[in-house]
């Protein structure tokens, strides 16, 4: 007769790697790197491409509701949102309504995609082929890597 402590002492353990990646798969990424296509150009003249956006909460979404601007123009919903989410901006103290304004119309859509990437499908991966081959490959759309967007 086999004991459960028996049972049990002969299950092979997982190796490092195979904890390593379950602790990654298990841990929820909050906090997205990007760099902006064309970058937001300070008063000073300084551009600022890289960033992070972290994860949008119900309160970031239902707060804005409530600003009279949204109320008078549905479309300035995206621009509180994204500088409630949007963490960092290059050297800038504060990415805030004013900032979001200001940037070229190519980053304001690039913004508005990774947000709806990270808040819908937990990542800023997208499927792509190539057009030569047609081999189909990921590519990380924050562009946060040589050679990436």
């Amino acid at each position: 007769m086999t004991t459960t402590a028996t049972r049990t002492a002969h299950k092979k353990a997982p190796s490092p790697a195979q904890v390593a990646q379950r602790t990654a798969d298990d841990v929820l990424r909050t906090e997205f790197a990007f760099e902006l296509p064309r970058g937001y150009v300070d008063d000073a003249g300084t551009l600022h491409k890289r960033g992070v956006m972290r994860l949008a909460t119900a309160r970031d979404e239902i707060l804005p509701l409530r600003d009279p601007r949204v109320r008078e123009n549905e479309s300035y919903l995206t621009v509180l949102l994204l500088s409630r989410v949007v963490t960092e901006l290059g050297t800038l103290s504060e990415v805030n309504p004013p900032v979001i304004e200001q940037l070229f119309a190519s980053d304001l859509a690039f913004l508005q995609d990774l947000y709806r990437r990270v808040n819908q499908d937990g990542h800023t991966r997208a499927v792509v082929n190539c057009p030569e081959c047609e081999h189909e490959f990921e590519v990380d759309v924050a562009g946060d890597g040589l050679g990436e967007l």
